[in-house]
């Protein structure tokens, strides 16, 4: 029997010599620590917080195999290579292998020959696949992305529902839940689901300090993106989400047209383009990917800079998931988001519209008002952010409502304005006619129904139509007034505007700015600094190309073969030994020998004069 020291001194050892980190980072050791000694565990941490070592560790500390169940078929093969080049023996079970392929891992597994097999949860939940394990020794089951379990989450899979098998079938086998994305509630469901009750919890910290938040109001979206990406993210990789198939398509080819390399990515696409965009993706440096949310969960490339949003996403938890694909390697990243009245109007409308009862839509209003919330903030992005995951933060310096504090206004008068010509068109007529009767537009629509004679006719003619489309989107927002889609979009009161027409009630919104090009005004907390002097500048960009032709040789991404982060302290370091590469973070012992010799060589042919 191990004491708890041993247990510790071995982990820390994995660590340092097959992963190449010298310490462990939060409860990361807890965790292994837990889950090593047969414990189940249900584990929260943001995404790029190293979520899968707490598993992987633990599999390599305990006899027989990790199970890993991952809903992610098209990312699994990176996720091997990824295990093969640091020295573990891993491989995978899918529904894209050929019978033959699945007999000799199967074979691999009979023989003791691997340390870690992943598994669709389809697959898993087969007789066969069962039954097979039943005959094997099983270090754990890890369950990633485990708030697909949710019925009331972002990322719904009902495959995983059926997990609970797995305490059912394998009473001792420890079983580890992972997600970087649940509240309370979802958390509460997890653990029900997959009979976690009893499971140790370890909920790190969500803040993603190297992550700045922007979000602007909508103009010309598209324009305003190539801006973003051309003053703050040129030549990097980033993530582009469109609520769309049609809008995913012409953003993309927008780009294209604009000097930058983007990919389109959305479920209507045949597999074999999907697949080979995602590939490029993954593997190439500086492509945009243009996508639906069907692109993206678990994907493991570290140096994405930016995650962009052209559409409001229908929760935070989304919001958070996706905006996390950013920066995974710990380096300043960006999430941006273009948003405006269409955006508050249209989800509305999905809720509306949805073939679920009233409870799910419920739930679902109020996330959706809760995200909307955050839109509309006076305050840190980051601190709203947070306190919906039930945690606290200082204002972070690093969003856009630190960095350009927006004024609020007691907008009463504006809104009881707003209200009452809503009222007198009889609540049939739309936004944009809406807004030029408060105007006073000269409109042959208005003098057709007569609308330049009734009262509030050109009593908001001191407001930009800018100001008034931020007024009204917020009195959306604050369901004040209702959108009518079976009336083409009628904007109605609702029973929330009868005390703010009367006067009882105040309203307070965030007063409109036009839009402006915002710069880091100072450097977010909690990342390395990683400006690079010339001469490091021109070692790293020589690391680049050789990691690019040794991941073209090994048919790997890029970053298989080393993160940016890692190449980054080589070129500060510049070691010209193997024992001086051997301190770099990420450099474990297979690693040093499959290409230590390559980059000390390299490091001193830039030296020789």
């Amino acid at each position: 029997m191990n004491t708890r020291d041993d247990l510790g001194a071995r982990a820390l050892h994995i660590l340092e010599t097959v992963f190449g980190y010298p310490s462990f980072r939060g409860e990361q050791a807890a965790i292994v620590d837990a889950v090593a000694r047969g414990g189940d565990a249900l584990v929260l941490m943001p995404t790029g917080g190293g979520k899968s070592l707490c598993y992987q560790i633990p599999a390599l500390l305990r006899d027989g195999v990790g199970i890993v169940v991952s809903p992610l078929i098209a990312l699994m093969q990176d996720q091997v290579d990824a295990l093969a080049e640091v020295g573990v023996r891993a491989a995978f079970l899918n529904s894209t292998q050929s019978f033959d392929e699945t007999i000799r891992i199967e074979r691999r597994l009979r023989t003791g020959d691997l340390d870690l097999l992943y598994v669709a949860p389809e697959r898993l939940m087969t007789p066969r696949c069962l039954d097979m394990l039943d005959t094997l020794k099983i270090a754990l089951f890890a369950i990633d992305e485990a708030h697909c379990v949710s019925q009331w989450g972002h990322d719904f899979r009902p495959e995983y529902i059926r997990l609970s098998v797995l305490h059912e079938r394998f009473p001792h086998v420890p079983r580890i839940a992972l997600t970087a994305t649940a509240d309370h509630q979802t958390r509460a469901e997890i653990a029900h689901r997959l009979q976690l009750e009893d499971a140790h919890r370890f909920v790190s910290s969500f803040d993603r300090p190297n992550i700045r938040y922007q979000i602007v109001e909508k103009a010309s979206s598209r324009k305003q993106l190539l801006d973003f990406i051309e003053s703050e993210h040129p030549g990097d990789a980033g993530i582009v989400y469109c609520l769309s198939r049609k809008k995913v398509e012409e953003t993309a080819e927008f780009l294209n047209e604009n000097g930058l390399t983007a990919l389109p990515y959305h479920a209507g696409m045949d597999f074999a383009t999907r697949s080979a965009n995602q590939s490029r993706f993954l593997r190439e440096d500086g492509i945009v990917m243009v996508a639906t949310i069907a692109f993206g969960m678990g994907i493991d490339k570290p140096d994405v800079r930016f995650v962009a949003h052209l559409d409001l996403p229908k929760s935070i938890e989304g919001y958070y998931q996706e905006t996390g694909r950013a920066g995974r390697d710990g380096l300043p990243a960006s999430a941006w988001m273009a948003y405006g009245l269409q955006d508050v109007v249209q989800q509305r409308r999905m809720i509306d519209e949805s073939e679920t009862d009233d409870t799910f839509k419920r739930v679902q209003g109020a996330k959706l008002d809760a995200m909307l919330g955050l839109c509309e903030t006076l305050h840190c992005r980051r601190q709203r952010l947070l306190d919906y995951f039930g945690q606290s933060s200082e204002p972070c310096g690093n969003c856009d409502t630190c960095a350009q504090p927006p004024s609020s206004f007691d907008a009463t008068v504006a809104v009881q304005k707003l209200l009452s010509t809503i009222y007198r068109v009889d609540q049939r007529f739309g936004a944009m006619h809406v807004l030029d009767v408060l105007r006073g537009a000269d409109s042959d629509k208005l003098r057709q129904w007569g609308h330049e004679q009734i009262s509030t006719y050109g009593i908001g003619a001191d407001r930009s139509e800018a100001e008034w489309r931020a007024i009204l989107r917020q009195t959306i927002a604050l369901g004040l007034i209702s959108v009518d889609h079976e009336s083409y979009g009628a904007l109605k009161l609702t029973e929330a505007a009868r005390p703010v027409l009367k006067g009882l009630e105040k309203v307070q919104l965030r007063a409109y700015q036009k839009p402006v090009k915002t710069r880091r005004t100072s450097k977010p907390k909690g990342y390395v600094e990683t400006d690079l002097s010339a001469e490091e500048q021109a070692v790293f960009e020589k690391l680049r190309w050789w990691r690019m032709e040794t991941a073209r040789k090994h048919n790997v991404p890029a970053y298989v073969v080393f993160q940016d982060a890692t190449m980054r302290e080589i070129a500060k370091v510049q070691p010209t030994s193997l024992d001086a590469l051997r301190g770099v973070s990420g450099v474990g012992e297979k690693k040093l020998e499959s290409y230590g010799a390559e980059i000390v060589a390299l490091i001193g042919d830039m030296a020789t004069p």
